[in-house]
């Protein structure tokens, strides 16, 4: 398949008109059409004025900004894309309409044409098969606002010949898309990648281990994440979040990995939505203002002066400056350590140490700005008040939770890796392109095989065998992929 010179978009909303404008703007001629009465005249109108707005910044010259403005026809019918090379479906989420569409457009376009679907939930497979020559259609998913957003997966379904994906994934670069080849699969890779922020989030909460601004506050402080799941679920929208996990749960046959909550579910039926309804997980202004969520207050407690250390370690110490520091149980002082994936009740037990006196510290991950503390049920909260005041006097935040098996983030990005190496390892993209999208698509700080590289793959792996231990579920069941590296001391994205 040679270059594409004429480019067909079906659909003049939002996610249509942003294709249109990056095609534009890529140097391609481009159709569109739209079923309602001057929607794509609108579009047009609107792609002109951004176009314009990039020439004013000097994004774009202006006579390039006027050439493309000049390569955009608008078409009375779907027989006026008869003459494309390429036609982009942007149409409403609904398969009856879909088949509609591309049953038409396999009448009128040329036998070579790629047919394409920006469809983010419905399956490749489903769409192509209402069509007679299946091999020549495939996704085109890209992300909104698609001017903004640099990603567009092409997904491949069982019938879609190799050179339609690859002709796409030309055609992605061309509108200055970063493309990645994905296969048909329920989430694709970007939404399927995602559930684990979210549903983890959601996890720790449904459990009671911590609240939605403390996780928030956590990702955000010890992990640079740019939002917190609970804020990001608020911008996206509950209706938008929770009907897409149900849809990527189900499509895996109830995967446990893959399970959100029934707050989740209850938020969306009491119209609590996020931000577009002024209330979600947190509550919102009329400008869109986030009101903080709540945060426990932490027990008042004269300042710790001595702490006994169990682990050996040397950023306890620091984040103790000030305090004298023993290794041996003096019968009175906080007993401090640092668990990988276990809770204070499992490390009391193990150790037979007091466990009022226990509080955890997670020092995997940067703990320059906030720390996490975590203390097991009937827990002194003089000894964690004492901690805190003096690691709050030592210059950090302190977030201090219930038991939890892996604290916060530690449980996170666990399964965000995690599910990262699932996807390496049913073949959804390949590794590198799966760290691409997510990071592109997402605005992850790392992709998730990265993220376990970073971390430690033996110690993502340590985390999530310790979680399937303490809780019986298989919502932590390693991924075979991770296993594997994790017994071989490979990085995750080692090839299969």
């Amino acid at each position: 398949m040679g270059e594409t010179k004429t480019v067909g978009v079906v659909g003049a909303g939002t996610m249509g008109a942003g294709i249109v404008q990056v095609a534009l703007t890529g140097g391609c001629d481009v159709r569109l059409f739209d079923a309602a009465p001057g929607a794509a005249i609108r579009a047009k109108a609107a792609i002109a004025g951004r176009i314009d707005r990039l020439a004013e910044k000097g994004t774009l010259d202006a006579a390039a900004a006027a050439a493309a403005k000049e390569r955009l026809t608008i078409v009375d019918d779907l027989a006026g894309l008869a003459p494309c090379g390429v036609v982009v479906e942007a149409v409403v989420e609904d398969l009856a309409v879909k088949h509609a569409v591309f049953t038409m457009l396999e009448a009128h376009c040329a036998p070579d044409a790629i047919l394409a679907s920006n469809t983010s939930s419905i399956p490749i497979a489903r769409i192509a098969q209402a069509l007679r020559h299946r091999g020549r259609v495939a996704g085109m998913h890209f992300f909104n606002p698609v001017p903004v957003m640099r990603l567009v997966e092409i997904i491949a379904g069982p019938d879609t010949e190799p050179a339609v994906a690859t002709a796409l994934a030309a055609l992605g670069k061309r509108f200055g898309r970063v493309p990645v080849i994905v296969k048909d699969a329920p989430g694709f890779l970007v939404n399927l990648g995602g559930r684990a922020f979210g549903s983890e989030g959601l996890a720790i909460v449904h459990e009671g281990a911590a609240t939605p601004e403390q996780v928030d506050q956590v990702m955000r402080d010890c992990c640079h994440f740019r939002m917190g799941p609970f804020e990001l679920m608020d911008l996206t929208g509950i209706d938008v979040n929770h009907p897409v996990s149900e849809i990527i749960w189900q499509g895996y046959y109830n995967d446990p990995r893959l399970r959100t909550t029934p707050y989740h579910r209850s938020l969306r039926e009491a119209g609590r939505l996020g931000r577009k309804t002024g209330q979600g997980h947190f509550a919102y202004d009329a400008a869109g203002n986030r009101t903080p969520g709540a945060v426990p207050p932490l027990p008042a407690a004269p300042v710790a002066t001595r702490a006994v250390l169990l682990d050996v370690s040397t950023p306890l110490a620091e984040l103790m400056a000030g305090a004298e520091m023993v290794a041996h149980d003096d019968g009175e002082s906080p007993l401090l350590v640092s668990p990988v994936g276990e809770d204070c009740s499992t490390v009391a037990a193990r150790l037979g140490v007091d466990h009022r006196r226990l509080v955890a510290v997670d020092l995997l991950c940067d703990i320059s700005k906030r720390v996490t503390l975590m203390t097991a049920p009937g827990a002194d909260p003089a000894m964690l008040g004492a901690v805190a005041a003096r690691i709050a006097g030592n210059g950090r935040a302190v977030t201090a939770i219930k038991d939890s098996p892996g604290f916060i983030q530690q449980r996170v990005r666990a399964m965000v890796a995690n599910l990262g190496c699932e996807m390496a390892q049913i073949g959804i993209a390949a590794p590198a392109d799966i760290d691409t999208a997510m990071q592109l698509g997402l605005n992850y700080p790392q992709g998730p095989l990265a993220m376990a590289d970073a971390m430690g793959v033996a110690t993502v792996h340590a985390i999530l065998a310790a979680l399937q231990a303490a809780t019986g579920d298989d919502r932590y069941r390693p991924s075979q992929w991770l296993r594997r590296r994790a017994q071989l001391g490979l990085p995750a994205a080692t090839p299969a």
